[in-house]
Formats: structure tokens, sequence, C-alpha cells
């Protein structure tokens, strides 16, 4: 297979990255579709039968902290180095710190690079996520659960919608994540929420509206970061309490891009539910590829250590989304 440049020009950004096609009759489809100004046959494909390779998320550009992001408390906490284009949140025995973006966003692609608490962090919770406002909230959890030197972090994911969460699941990364800057990022649009680690998916939650399980797709969301105590449940649930004489406790981020539609106020919230304008509304992020899946089952098998899909105790019968992302 060689790479070819698209036949039509297209104002998507999508058409920049080359495509791999496996039949020669693909490429005289794709010629027609573009004679009739429509550009989206290659992310039919990419999307429902996975014979061409996806066009990855946009890459984040680096910008300040400054230009997105302000402080949510103890703004005392926060270092700033080179200007903002990288900062620490300090924990100590009397507070720790956290983040917001300035504005709220219906649907996108959100990361950061993060650098975890190294040495010994149990008891420390390092968290990304997105969260909603209202009472019957939606959230996107990222959340590092720190441990004894030696030991390793676990990352535990989360989805709430409409108030409902309890679909915690852990793993153990493939690299140690207190030792350099790694991206953590999630793509949410109106089909699916994808959660990655350096663009390896690591758990997809689909919108499975159709089986009665609610999907955040209709309020605004901001980005969260903070550094907290946490040693009442998140070390070996809450057995290994935070030594404070290895504190302060740091986290370092960079990379402070926001790639969302920004929805703060009614017009632009209205803008955003209108859904195939951007980017990550294209059939080629409605689903993961072939490739995408490979590497979501390989994390699945190798360094999963709970999923609330196969707890029975807590859910003796399947949630019905489990069975449907193929998470069981």
């Amino acid at each position: 297979m060689q790479a070819r440049p698209p036949l039509c020009k297209s104002p998507s950004p999508f058409f920049k990255t080359p495509v791999l096609f496996l039949h020669p009759r693909f490429v005289l489809l794709e010629y027609l579709m573009c004679i009739k100004g429509l550009f989206v046959f290659v992310f039919l494909l990419c999307g429902s039968f996975g014979l061409v390779i996806c066009p990855p998320p946009r890459r984040p550009v680096d910008v300040p902290f400054q230009k997105n992001y302000v402080p949510t408390w103890a703004p005392d906490h926060i270092k700033y180095i080179n200007g903002g284009s990288q900062v620490q949140l300090v924990l100590d025995k009397y507070t720790g710190t956290g983040f917001q973006s300035r504005g709220s966003f219906l649907f996108g692609h959100f990361s950061m690079r993060m650098k975890m608490v190294g040495g010994d962090s149990a008891g420390v919770v390092t968290a990304f996520y997105l969260s909603s406002e209202k009472l019957e909230h939606d959230e996107i959890d990222f959340e590092f659960l720190g441990n004894r030197t030696g030991q390793p972090y676990i990352l535990q994911t989360n989805v709430f919608s409409g108030g409902k969460g309890e679909r915690e699941q852990r793993i153990y990364l493939w690299f140690d994540p207190a030792q350099d800057f790694h991206t953590y990022s999630v793509l949410w649009n109106m089909h699916q929420i994808v959660f990655f680690v350096d663009n390896v998916p690591i758990r997809i939650f689909k919108n499975n509206g159709d089986l009665g399980v609610r999907y955040p797709f209709n309020q605004p969301m901001k980005i969260y970061s903070s550094l907290w105590n946490a040693d009442d449940w998140a070390t070996r649930g809450g057995l290994e309490k935070t030594d404070w004489s290895k504190a302060p406790f740091v986290a370092s981020y960079s990379s402070f891009h926001v790639d969302g539609c920004d929805a703060s106020s009614p017009q632009s919230l209205q803008f955003c539910a209108s859904r195939g304008r951007m980017w990550w509304d294209q059939i080629a992020f409605h689903d993961l590829d072939a490739q995408q899946y490979r590497r979501l089952q390989w994390v699945r098998k190798k360094f999963t250590i709970y999923n609330y899909c196969t707890d029975r105790s807590r859910y003796p019968t399947i949630p019905p989304e489990c069975a449907r992302d193929k998470d069981i």
C-alpha cells in the first residue's frame, strides 16, 4: 500500500493526512464523492469498516497557562515556570490546590501533559477532569492515585451522566508517570468519550442512549485539575496514609491547549449543539478504528486491575453499556 494525497481539496484538516486504501475501487468512489462536493467517504470507511487508517486527533498546541486557565483555590500553591509554559501544583499539610478553564465547553478534544508526584505519594490524588455545574452533573475523570515508594501509580477513570457515576475503571500504566511528562486526553463528541494516554486509547464510553444509558451531551463542562490529600480512600482503600514528612508534594503540568467548542453563553451553546460543524464530529471520530481497538484490548488485558463492568458484587446484572462497549 502507498500513501496517496486526496483527490479533492477540502477545508477539512483531515485531508492533509495521507490515507491508506486497500482496494483501487475505493479511489474511484472517493473521486466520485468529491465531484459531488461531499468529503465524507474516507470517514465512512474509517468509522464503519476499519478499511483505512483513521487520522488521529489534532496535536495540542503549546500555550501558556494563563491563556486558558485560572486558579480555583489556594493560588499561592501554584508555581509558574517560564512565564506559565509550565506550572507546578503544590500540596502540603495545610492545603492542596487546583485550577479550572476560563470557558465551558460542549464537545472537543481536551489534553494536558502531566508529571505526577514522585517518591512516596501514598494518599495523594492528582486529578484532571471535565465537569458541568448543575446538580445532576456530567463528569469525565482522570484520577491518579499515589502509592508507596516502589509501588505503581493507579489511574482511575470514571464517567458521570445526569449525576450518576460509579463507573470506575482502574489500570496500571506501562511507565512511571512520575519520571517524565506524558499526555492525557479526552475526545468527547455525540457518539463516544475516549480516554487516551500518549494517544493510546485506554477506555471508551459510547453513547448508548438507545439502551437507556444517559450520556453527557447537553451540559457544557469546564476543565479542572487539582492536587489534594485523599488518604481516607486513595491508597489501598485508605489503609496507607499520607506521609507528611515527604511534603511538599509537587505535580507538574504543561501544554495548556484547549480544542473544544466554547459554550459559555446560551448563544454559543446552541451553536455547539449543532453537530457536524467541528472536526471531532466527523465520521472518523464516531468510533475507534481497528488499530485503536487492538491497543485498547492490549490495555484491558495487560493493565486493568478493576472494571465495574465485571464486578458482580456491585452489579449482579451486567450494565447495558458494558456489552455494547466490548468491555466484558
